[in-house]
């Protein structure tokens, strides 16, 4: 829900929060390196929140599982305060302090097998994580382990790509063509496992990590052809660690590229009746794009959205050959249409084009053309693959907490 709808501050919540006994002595240190763990791709980025230069290593008891999206977080009470955030006095062993242990998101943990109740208030717990940039008693947490068992648990280990069940050829229409979705009466599924989960201008090898965030921010201006102001803004929205990110904040749609970097994925819904193609989109409130094919202009309707621009634009499309060819114009610019936080503006215009070379593999290709924010039209695309056997995974913004 955007911000302004919340009661209290997800900050607010772990102040709120009493100290609840059972509690145990904790060792809290900031020092020392924390082995870096990769993670799976996160709702938001995680250095936007939390400091990978500043390791904590907690013990306490649990007083609450809060199993909701977009991460789960895992209450824990810490006798001694400690000398990380706002966790007390560091010097007063009795002092009882509630921490915010936070972790991926219920989707990413239900997949790999674990449950909400696979911790429950009066476990005993040690966490290894890294400590909130704004100095807050939060925590990421890149190891949680029952004390009594020794056993850890809410632990992911990062996946290959899945791969395909066998080589396919590329399903189609009666009309030979190619189908965006399952066979008729098959397995159903959606696309995901992108190969990038960045936009940069092809031909260009720029060191960037998963969220989007640069090795070096020298690369800026190689990662497209930004015009000067947009160059200062994505500068700063990287110097930011994208704290800035409008989904991250207010839960935002992600419009544009952006849908199609996500690890929750997208499915098609082809309508061919009516002419148009529905987008559903994993990992964002069950949003929606509407591709049309029958020829209409890509403008809105009289007397309703004819001069508002829109978080997924308006899209129409045509076929050329095997490839679905979609033209999008009339973006707000109240989202980043990209991970990184390349800027664009109102004159954002899109030209994707979708291709299933296979029944698994499906390739985005996307043109750029921003008068507004680049110098030139540039061009970027990877590829999806198909995950069978399961549906779109549904992940709501419920709770999205600075």
């Amino acid at each position: 829900m955007p911000s302004g709808a919340r009661s209290k501050t997800w900050r607010a919540r772990v102040a709120a929060l009493p100290a609840l006994a059972p509690t145990l002595t904790v060792a809290l240190t900031l020092a020392g390196l924390l082995v870096a763990v990769e993670t799976p791709s996160a709702h938001h980025p995680i250095p936007a929140k939390f400091d990978d230069t500043q390791p904590v290593t907690l013990t306490g008891v649990v007083t609450l599982v809060d199993w909701r999206n977009p991460h789960v977080h895992v209450f824990v009470n810490v006798r001694g305060g400690g000398n990380g955030g706002n966790g007390g006095n560091a010097g007063n062993v009795g002092n009882v302090v509630n921490w915010a242990v936070e972790l991926e998101s219920p989707i990413e943990l239900r997949r790999h097998g674990w449950a909400h109740d696979d911790v429950q208030p009066g476990d005993e717990v040690s966490v290894q994580g890294i400590a909130a940039r704004d100095g807050s008693r939060q925590v990421w947490a890149r190891s949680m382990v029952l004390s009594g068992t020794g056993r850890a648990v809410f632990h992911i280990v990062p996946e290959a790509p899945r791969a395909p069940l066998a080589s396919r050829p590329t399903p189609r229409w009666p009309d030979g063509q190619p189908r965006l979705g399952p066979l008729p009466g098959g397995v159903q599924g959606y696309w995901a496992d992108p190969s990038s989960t960045v936009l940069a201008q092809q031909g260009i090898d720029v060191q960037m990590d998963r969220w989007g965030l640069l090795g070096n921010i020298a690369d800026a201006s190689r990662v497209a052809p930004l015009q000067p102001w947009a160059r200062a803004l994505y500068e700063v929205r990287q110097r930011r660690f994208l704290q800035d990110d409008p989904t991250y904040l207010n839960c935002k749609p992600e419009g544009g590229p952006r849908k199609f970097q996500s690890p929750y994925g997208v499915q098609f819904v082809e309508d061919r009746e009516r002419q148009r193609i529905f987008v559903l989109i994993g990992g964002s409130n069950s949003n929606f794009q509407i591709i049309y094919l029958d020829g209409r202009s890509q403008v809105g309707q009289v007397g309703g959205d004819d001069d508002n621009p829109l978080y997924f634009g308006r899209s129409v499309a045509q076929w050329e050959g095997d490839t679905l060819v979609v033209d999008t114009r009339g973006f707000n610019e109240d989202f980043w249409f990209t991970n990184g936080g390349l800027p664009h503006t109102n004159q954002l215009h899109l030209i994707e084009r979708f291709t299933r070379s296979n029944f698994d593999t499906l390739r985005y290709d996307v043109t750029i053309d921003d008068p507004g924010a680049y110098t030139r039209s540039w061009s970027s695309g990877w590829n999806l693959r198909w995950i069978a056997g399961e549906d779109l995974p549904r992940h709501l913004c419920q709770d999205n907490r600075p």
